[in-house]
């Protein structure tokens, strides 16, 4: 039992997750005792229990393995407590699994792509995906697992499902260099159709090199050359960039490059500037020193809203002058951080605060009492917990 944390048994309804909004709440990744704020574990049915010192067990990955062992749908439901689909749910997620593994394992034995083929936006369709919402039941998307397919669809493609009509907007600001090309899936669909495309990575994936990025242990979808961004992007100010997914937290995957081009035409495949790509600093250049000229909406997965932006450089460039500062004493903090500083922190101190991410994240001690006790007590024993 975590210090702190009185023993509980229950209310009257037995161990209860606690909910708001009829949704259950989360701390530290799993769901918490509606009483005492300990962490609980689905056993069952709608049947909870806490978890033993603490941390429960993760709920077993559903799988297409798993799902065709259980065979019927009883016995699935019997060892996947946590599933909520329907049984003809249960059916259509066992058939788009297995379509969906055949033809990722067919196209991970592929080494080249011939016009017109896109492999990536087939899977993707597969799954439910298209350019709107997705219109999948609740169920069927939790059988599916989105999440694991984009990570195993992006390891062996790219972060962006590319359409035909947005490589014909790359297509028409040719020739191009693609810094950070990754699997170079873009760029192989590019000089499928003839494209004059550039394409370079630090660190191009392959059976003996590590990418981070993708993992799959297969070399890219075509010639990519090892060089860093800001170097290939300085090399070719006569050819329009293209970013694709620069991580979020990495200057020198977006902002270094940027400020190493010297061209007028960027294309930015990614998120907007309040989203999971590209660093602050870049989204800050962009919005200072070009204009957006043409956007496009790429297919995306839930809560993603990826496009194609090409952009022009402005005649005149300004300096940046946005800084962060601590919204307490004024005073300048490193930039994207927010909240306080921590001289603040340590000078007035909050009631309690928690480390989320690289933020820290302060709770006055009003809004501390007027948490349910049970997320309180959470909070408290927390160990992303610092004051």
């Amino acid at each position: 039992m975590r210090i702190g944390v009185p023993p509980c048994n229950g209310g009257p309804d037995g161990v209860r997750p606690l909910l708001s909004g009829g949704r259950r709440v989360v701390v530290d990744g799993h769901a918490i005792c509606g009483e005492c704020g300990r962490a609980v574990e689905l056993v069952a049915a709608d049947r909870w229990r806490h978890a033993p010192r603490g941390r429960p067990k993760q709920p077993p990955r559903i799988t297409l393995a798993g799902l065709k062992a259980t065979g019927n749908y009883q016995r699935f439901k019997t060892a996947f407590p946590g599933a909520s689909c329907s049984e003809d749910e249960w059916r259509e997620g066992i058939r788009r699994l297995e379509v969906f593994r055949a033809g990722l394992a067919a196209a991970g034995r592929r080494r080249a792509l011939r016009t017109g083929e896109n492999p990536y936006l087939d899977l993707f369709a597969l799954l439910g995906g298209g350019h709107g919402e997705w219109r999948l039941a609740p169920g069927l998307a939790q059988l599916l697992d989105l999440a694991e397919r984009r990570r195993e669809l992006a390891s062996l493609f790219s972060w962006a499902v590319p359409t035909d009509a947005a490589i014909h907007v790359l297509a028409r600001h040719a020739p191009l260099v693609e810094c950070g090309a990754g699997m170079g899936y873009w760029t192989a669909l590019l000089r499928a159709r003839g494209i004059d495309v550039i394409a370079c990575d630090l660190a191009p994936p392959g059976r003996k090199a590590r990418n981070d990025y993708h993992k799959r242990g297969r070399g890219p979808w075509t010639e990519i050359a090892r060089r860093s961004s800001a170097e290939a992007a300085r090399r070719h100010p006569d050819r329009s960039l293209v970013l694709c997914w620069p991580p979020y937290e990495d200057d020198a995957a977006s902002y270094a490059v940027l400020r190493a081009y010297r061209g007028d035409i960027v294309i930015y495949i990614g998120e907007p500037d309040d989203g999971a790509t590209g660093s602050v600093r870049f989204h800050r250049e962009l919005r200072l020193n070009w204009t957006s000229v043409e956007e496009l909406e790429l297919p995306h997965w839930p809560r993603l809203r990826d496009r194609v932006t090409v952009y022009r450089r402005n005649p005149q460039r300004h300096p940046h002058r946005e800084r962060d500062r601590c919204f307490e004493c004024k005073r300048f903090i490193a930039t994207g951080a927010i909240g306080r500083c921590d001289a603040c922190f340590e000078r007035r101190p909050p009631a309690l605060a928690l480390k989320v991410g690289r933020h820290r994240v302060e709770y006055p001690q009003d809004v501390v009492d007027a948490m349910p006790p049970a997320l309180r007590r959470a909070f408290e024993a927390s160990p992303s917990r610092i004051r």
